[in-house]
């Protein structure tokens, strides 16, 4: 038993490392070499916990990935500008950030991380999808069309913080969401709720992955 508890902390430590430094240095840049200096461990030890590096990118990566639940308490356009809102204060109060995981994800895995790289699109997938659903309660006539539209002002918030390090850029894609929503023909006569309702939750289940290897 004691010796499973010391493997869960060792893993754990393990795992907020690989985190830390896969999303401010790169997946490419950062070698094992550099994980078991950071950590002052042996390769032996990290390979006894991790088979290998694509596990520990997925590994990476399903730490952060999350869904969008659907609020059944909140009509669903709050439920959309609500996460725009959540979006603006989570970027602002990221001091270290570098850009989507997901995004710097897919620019730098190529075709030998496969998995990696499906796993980060299904997540990119997974808001337009929310969004989608969200819309096609409200009897909009091109959801998907209008869906995609949203996601490409919230990739466009991550880009332009990274860039401009200013939190106007998320407020100016709230501002043209509502606007695509009116175009919509959406009813906004409410006061959009600044509580997270559209805040991402608990890990979402991500694809099964094509070869034997799965991280859970």
């Amino acid at each position: 038993m004691a010796i499973k508890q010391d493997e869960d902390v060792a893993r754990a430590k393990i795992v907020e490392t690989i985190d830390r430094l896969f999303y401010r240095q790169g997946i490419r840049a950062v070698g094992v070499d550099t994980i078991v200096a950071e950590l002052g461990i042996s390769k032996k030890t990290l390979y006894r916990l991790f088979r290998s590096k694509s596990e520990m990118i997925e590994v990476y990566l399903r730490g952060r990935f999350h869904p969008f639940p659907e609020n059944l308490d909140k009509p669903p356009a709050e439920q959309i500008l609500s996460n725009f809102a959540w979006l603006e204060r989570s970027l602002s109060s990221k001091k270290d950030y570098r850009g989507c995981a997901f995004l710097n994800a897919l620019a730098e895995l190529g075709e030998d991380e496969r998995d990696s790289r499906d796993l980060a699109a299904h997540y990119k997938d997974s808001r337009r999808l929310w969004f989608r659903n969200l819309l096609s309660k409200l009897d909009v006539d091109d959801p998907d069309t209008l869906a995609t539209q949203l996601c490409l002002l919230v990739d466009g918030a991550y880009s332009a913080m990274l860039t401009r390090r200013n939190p106007s850029a998320t407020r100016a894609a709230i501002a043209a969401a509502r606007v695509l929503l009116k175009n919509a023909g959406v009813n906004l006569a409410y006061a959009p709720a600044q509580d997270g309702a559209g805040e991402p939750a608990a890990e979402l289940v991500a694809p099964r992955s094509s070869k034997r290897r799965q991280v859970t």
